[in-house]
């Protein structure tokens, strides 16, 4: 598959999803824009890619940097015809101590930025009649897990943006869709491991068996095996794709 002569915007490029999707789309011919909030984590993703990679740092809960950020993109390669929200953190509390200020930090993150991301970059896909939108949910977008309410929340609501924005623009040319991750070998699950050990004394060798367990595979799901399955959606041969969430977990859904 070629994406040859495509711009692409990643956010959360750094390390793990996004950092393999932006090497899956440059390996197809894209140029791509890496946006995240740690320049030198967003330099070494540059650096493996080469000249199709520019580094744009952002927070991308700021409007204004995110803002930024694209424009920046789009000076160095053109117009946007590919964005990947990939960006997105989550924080694990019992329901009654989680608090309202990280309920709303929850959906910043994992709601509020892709949308604005969405509208930054929408009106061109529009006028061009050609755009792929592809937001990494998570399987909690489509079911629910313990103690970690705001994000399901959060991710929850991305799955149903994802689905009404695609039945918008459905007959322009753009598809939107989701795909949902089980447990990833990235550094969120790090830290999930790290919390599990914390509190629980397991060692780190059985938190991440806990959490393979979710998958009937048994095992962690790759950020290159999530990256693949975007790449593959932003290409023609997935053009009929649109308003679907995909599970990319072993069979856990």
């Amino acid at each position: 598959m070629s994406l040859s002569g495509h711009h692409a915007v990643v956010t959360g490029a750094g390390s793990g999803i996004g950092r393999a999707t932006a090497e899956r789309l440059a390996e197809a011919g894209c140029q791509v824009t890496l946006i995240g909030r740690h320049i030198g984590r967003l330099n070494e993703s540059a650096d493996r890619i080469g000249d199709l990679a520019f580094a744009a740092p952002a927070d991308v809960t700021d409007p204004d940097a995110l803002a930024a950020a694209i424009e920046a993109g789009r000076d160095r390669f053109g117009p946007i015809d590919i964005l990947v929200n990939n960006a997105g953190a989550a924080t694990s509390a019992p329901f009654l101590k989680t608090s309202a200020d990280n309920l709303r930090a929850m959906l910043a993150l994992n709601l509020e930025a892709p949308a604005e991301a969405a509208r930054l970059v929408l009106p061109g896909m529009l006028t061009r009649r050609w755009g792929r939108i592809v937001n990494v949910a998570s399987t909690a977008g489509v079911k629910g897990y313990a103690y970690v309410s705001a994000y399901v929340a959060a991710k929850h609501g991305l799955v149903g943006l994802t689905r009404a924005l695609a039945m918008e623009v459905a007959s322009k040319g753009v598809t939107v869709n989701a795909v949902c991750p089980g447990f990833t070998d990235t550094d969120l699950v790090a830290r999930s491991v790290d919390a599990i050990v914390g509190k629980t004394g397991r060692s780190e060798d059985e938190a991440r068996t806990a959490l393979a367990a979710s998958n009937p595979q048994g095992r962690l799901i790759t950020p290159d095996e999530v990256a693949q399955t975007i790449v593959w959606l932003c290409g023609d041969g997935a053009s009929g794709i649109n308003g679907a969430a995909l599970p990319v977990a072993g069979g856990e859904l």
